[in-house]
């Protein structure tokens, strides 16, 4: 069984696709290692890449109220990513490097071992629930998979671009407080 320490040794030294060669800092995952809830983007932004932690520009603060909105914080939740280096100009991660990455993931995942996992956008969702899925028609829905809850909402750097959505992201995390009262061990919401 993989320790936090160890797994994130190992993930710094991976050489599995070529986003190591242009990253400044391994972009782990970041929060309480005994959490019940994840939440899972798809890979870092510029701001990521410089300070090694997931969601700390505006897509971060977004973030960060959203949970606040529900009553939780970093210190209640672990947040990771799909890829953990940046893929240059901040473009999607590609196929090769998200199935790179996976392993890292997957085994934080099981070191984790969460009830409920958040996707974090059309990328997160598509590696996580199914690989056609469509956030625009799915998001908030409710995923049963390998004895966990799982949903996605929309990613907070697009809640930025376009604020019409946010009614939609609000009623999702709504829904998400609802699940952790129902499902979660600890006290959460």
């Amino acid at each position: 069984m993989d320790s936090w320490e160890q797994l994130k040794h190992d993930c710094a030294g991976c050489r599995g696709c070529s986003l190591w060669e242009t990253r400044h800092e391994l972009v782990f995952g970041v929060g309480n290692e005994r959490a019940e809830v994840m939440f899972i983007g798809e890979g870092p932004g510029e701001q990521e890449d410089r300070q090694g932690i997931p969601f700390v520009g505006p897509a971060g603060k977004l973030l960060d109220d959203m949970l606040t909105m529900i009553d939780l914080d970093r210190n209640r939740v672990y947040i990771a990513n799909i890829v953990k280096c940046r893929p240059p100009g901040n473009r999607d991660p590609l196929g090769v490097e998200q199935d790179a990455c996976r392993g890292w993931l997957d085994r934080q995942i099981r070191l984790l071992d969460p009830k409920i996992i958040v996707c974090l956008g059309r990328i997160a969702a598509m590696g996580i629930i199914s690989p056609d899925f469509r956030i625009t028609r799915e998001h908030g829905k409710w995923y049963d998979i390998d004895g966990r809850r799982v949903m996605a909402t929309y990613h907070p750097s697009a809640l930025l671009r376009d604020v019409s959505k946010r009614p939609e992201a609000f009623m999702d995390l709504r829904s998400l407080r609802k699940e952790i009262r129902a499902v979660c061990d600890s006290v959460y919401v």
